[in-house]
């Protein structure tokens, strides 16, 4: 598991690789361009305040200002956290066309993203929780005391 402000310079070249260094879970939702099951994910539901980061490269990708419950199971977000954070793919193994999302840097799947999102943006990331690692931001209010 990467630290809370460490992102990996050196990636893998080679399945094995990537292998090493996941949970078997993180690297079939990861690098295989799995699923994992709704309401059954670790942060479908967290309402902590932080940042999500790719669990591959340790990228920060999603910002919790902008998750919200989408009511599917999944961590949803209506925006990443800049232009460069994900690309999307177009992804045509379901009978309709989706669009899948991956990791700006490290090309890893994270999720699909849909039209049918809140404002502002009308945009729904649907996240796989495998996928990400949650930071969370130190309680302001303690430090101030």
């Amino acid at each position: 598991m990467l630290g809370e402000n460490e992102i990996r310079e050196e990636l893998p070249q080679s399945e094995a690789g990537w292998k090493d260094l996941l949970t078997a879970e993180q690297f079939r939702v990861t690098r295989k361009k799995g699923t994992e099951p709704a309401f059954r994910n670790e942060y479908w539901d967290n309402k902590k305040d932080g940042v999500y980061r790719c669990v591959c490269c340790g990228e920060t990708l999603f910002d919790s200002k902008t998750k919200y419950d989408s009511g599917t199971g999944w961590p949803s977000f209506y925006q990443p956290v800049g232009d460069k954070a994900v690309k999307t793919e177009e992804d045509y193994k379901m009978a309709v066309p989706r669009t899948e999302v991956v990791c700006g840097r490290c090309d890893a799947h994270l999720g699909h993203v849909f039209d049918d999102g809140p404002r502002p943006t009308g945009r729904r990331y649907c996240m796989n929780s495998a996928s990400l690692q949650f930071v969370q931001r130190p309680d302001q209010s303690a430090q101030s005391e």
